[in-house]
């Protein structure tokens, strides 16, 4: 079974992270949250991220809002790929969270989903892990069908609406 790691700078960033939790296990991804912060514990960031492939994790994702510098600190420390998921925080409505996760200087790349952009973040991992793992891209692709059948119908809907006018 293919893995995620979820770490949040803090405990409180869970609650907008719960839609990536409940995708990556819709895609049959195993998660293994962690709560890590880049600037109160960096000495464990820098042990998880080190480990983390020899720990079976494919992907990580990392959420931190404020300075947001938890998915940069990872990916210093291996070679996995790491998406970064900006967390609102009542300073800038996350647009410092952003700008902290985007600005990577070169050779630390960090994939960057929009602020609180956590079911974004899971679908990115799956995509990362889907072509090593094949039901993993099946999922995938059954869930891109669902939104397309969901399109469709919204389509039909709104036409009937206007005809009705």
């Amino acid at each position: 079974m293919s893995k995620a790691a979820l770490v949040m700078g803090s405990d409180s960033d869970f609650d907008a992270l719960v839609p990536c939790v409940k995708t990556l296990k819709k895609f049959g991804i195993e998660v293994e949250a962690r709560v890590i912060s880049a600037h109160r514990s960096p000495e464990l960031a820098h042990e998880f991220a080190a480990k983390a492939e020899e720990n079976g994790i494919d992907v990580i994702i990392a959420a931190a809002g404020k300075a947001a510098h938890l998915a940069g600190v990872l990916a210093a420390f291996t070679t996995l790929p790491v998406i970064g998921i900006p967390i609102k925080s009542s300073l800038m409505d996350g647009l410092d969270s952003l700008l902290s996760v985007v600005q990577m200087p070169s050779g630390i790349p960090v994939a960057t989903v929009a602020v609180n952009g956590s079911e974004n973040a899971a679908i990115l991992a799956a995509q990362i892990i889907a072509p090593t793992n094949p039901d993993v891209k099946q999922k995938l692709r059954e869930h891109k069908e669902a939104m397309k059948r969901a399109i469709i119908e919204k389509d039909a809907k709104i036409a009937k609406k206007v005809e009705e006018l």
